[in-house]
């Protein structure tokens, strides 16, 4: 069977292929990996558990690339690329694929790789974009806008975004856009965004299960090698500036019943060799809700908050580090109050011992599970070529966790969580303010 999911990495620059288009093989994982000449990546790792082959395919062309005037149309464009083909019509790919019991994110036979492979490739590579496919998409978009809008953890997330990156940066935008760009978009702007961003040195394909990984290889290669487009200009994205002060904002929605607290900081880059200081670091804060400090002190003890917990999403510039909680309205300034107490005392006291060993022991241990299928293996190979980390990766993670000290867990928190520069927003039933 095959997966295939079509895909946006994290916003970023196209790294580029690797010097060399030689193959490389490794241990563990053992995947192959090989640049085809007109700079496609195609990573092949072989598990015959079951007679499947995940295929994820991955095209750098996300929000980053969305001119200032439309934010929204790289999601227009990925929702749309597989609705017609010069050789294939919208119908005619479903019946495609549903006839191998596969979707652009389900499963097929392994002996259907070639019949799916070459399918995927003509989406890529020559979708058209018709006018009623545009029109529908555009619909259901539209319906997804208006839905965020009502949500008050969707505008608080939007809004902390802006906050920390400001409204003109990609990361600041919603990656859907707003009702306004996306009813007027057109399809010629889809047809030219794919024109210019979607290219081979922008494209990996990563397949994983019951196929000997040259011979995927060689099948992505027959379908993908003679593949040429014109020169890709790349879109560079600029780091947010550093915060001085606090930030706040509240976006009244009093016909809800749940006020939602968005409260961050921008953060560390993925390849900073900080990172995984910083991951051990929000593991204690609160990775997992009931798991760390915040989810004790806020939920158990205090019984405020309907659900808390952080997230660390560094990127190629430094990405959000973002603490969550749903609250009653009756509970917003205590919530917000505890967050930073909490984050104060991780910053003055650090972590205990128990804590960064406990965290090391449930990341390490959680590797396995996040490896245990073709699909989850796949996704894996895609994040280690996005940014680099080499096709070892799965076997070096547990020695580079296990070497972080408590000390620069301690010194992740200084840099990183200072409740006078903190972004936060409350969205939702709430009268006050958080002056």
């Amino acid at each position: 069977m095959v997966r295939a999911a079509m895909t946006v990495p994290p916003p970023g620059p196209p790294p580029g292929p690797l010097p060399g288009t030689r193959p490389e093989r490794r241990r563990g994982l053992a995947p192959l990996r090989e640049v085809l000449p007109n700079g496609v990546r195609v990573l092949a790792s072989e598990a015959r558990t079951t007679p499947a082959v995940a295929l994820d395919l991955s095209i750098e062309a996300g929000s980053i690339c969305d001119p200032d005037p439309a934010p929204g149309l790289a999601s227009f464009v990925s929702r749309t690329i597989d609705r017609g083909t010069e050789q294939h019509s919208a119908d005619q790919i479903a019946e495609l694929l549903d006839g191998r019991g596969v979707s652009l994110a389900c499963t097929c036979l392994a002996e259907d790789l070639d019949a799916v492979l070459a399918l995927l490739a003509d989406i890529v590579r020559r979708p058209i974009f018709p006018e009623a496919e545009v029109d529908t998409r555009r619909g259901e978009l539209l319906t997804r806008i208006r839905q965020d809008a009502e949500d008050p953890a969707a505008v608080a997330t939007d809004t902390l975004m802006r906050l920390l990156y400001g409204a003109t940066h990609p990361f600041g935008r919603p990656a859907l856009g707003n009702e306004d760009t996306v009813g007027r978009m057109t399809r010629p702007e889809l047809v030219a965004f794919h024109r210019v961003h979607v290219a081979p040195a922008g494209l990996t394909i990563a397949l994983v299960g019951d196929i000997e990984p040259r011979r995927a290889v060689d099948a992505a290669a027959a379908v993908l090698a003679d593949w040429q487009t014109g020169p890709v200009v790349p879109v560079r994205l600029a780091a947010p500036d550093p915060a001085q002060s606090r930030r706040t904002e509240v976006v009244r929605m009093m016909s809800k019943s749940q006020t939602d607290v968005a409260y961050g900081f921008t953060s560390i880059t993925r390849n900073d060799p900080d990172y995984y200081a910083y991951w051990l670091m929000n593991n204690v804060l609160g990775e997992y809700s009931l798991g760390g400090r915040l989810g004790d002190s806020i939920r158990e003890r205090q019984g405020m908050a309907y659900y808390v917990s952080s997230t660390l999403g560094a990127g190629r510039i430094p990405g959000p580090l973002m603490i969550r909680a749903g609250v009653s309205p009756a509970n917003v300034a205590r919530a917000v109050a505890s967050i930073d107490e909490e984050l104060t005392r991780l910053v003055a006291e650090g972590p205990t011992d128990t804590e960064v060993a406990e965290s090391k022991q449930y990341l390490i241990g959680s590797l396995p599970r996040h490896l245990e299928t073709n699909a989850g293996i796949a996704g894996f190979l895609q994040t280690i070529e996005f940014f680099g980390l080499g096709l070892d990766y799965a076997e070096r993670l547990p020695g580079l966790l296990s070497a972080v000290t408590r000390g620069q867990v301690h010194a992740a928190a200084r840099r990183a969580l200072d409740p006078a520069k903190a972004a936060v927003v409350v969205a939702g039933p709430y009268e006050g303010s958080l002056a």
